[in-house]
């Protein structure tokens, strides 16, 4: 019998609790939903780097040398491009680029990375990683280099 009451409450409650409004969808009011439409509509817009080139061979270099390349790029995107960081792929690696710049759509910008080829001999690949309001949220761009060994001595010094 306690479980015969105990069944009866549960179920009182269940049905007391339940929603009495079967029609909620008829209370969304029109504009805001216009609202949130044209909201959606202007979130598919992006900014796009396209790049003249994503990577640069500087060929072969001395070891120690720091050498230097401006990537160009254009938004072709919808939206204003604002690029928030770009990191090398190591410390010899070091991107500059706009800060605190909005990059219109159909506008130009450059960024410009440096490698620092000490103790870097043969051959180099390095990558910057670029974050900005892009589609993918990360875009990347490549240099490699041949780097030629300095001279060692007998000692294992390099030779000055």
């Amino acid at each position: 019998m306690k479980k015969g009451l105990l069944m009866l409450a549960a179920v009182a409650a269940m049905v007391f609790t339940s929603c009495k409004d079967n029609n909620a969808s008829e209370k969304v009011d029109e504009e805001n939903a216009k609202e949130v439409a044209e909201r959606d509509a202007k979130s598919d817009e992006f900014a796009k780097m396209t790049f003249e080139e994503e990577m640069h061979d500087f060929g072969t270099i001395q070891e120690g040398d720091v050498v230097e390349h401006t990537f160009s790029f254009t938004n072709t995107g919808d939206a204003p491009l604002v690029i928030t960081n770009a990191k090398g792929s190591c410390g010899c690696t070091v991107p500059s680029w706009p800060k605190g710049e909005e990059i219109a759509p159909g506008e130009k910008g450059e960024m410009t990375v440096k490698f620092n080829s000490k103790g870097k001999p043969n051959n180099q690949m390095k990558t910057v990683r670029i974050t900005a309001n892009t589609e993918s949220g990360q875009e990347m761009i490549k240099i490699k280099a041949f780097v030629e060994p300095q001279a060692k001595a007998a000692s294992g010094n390099p030779v000055q």
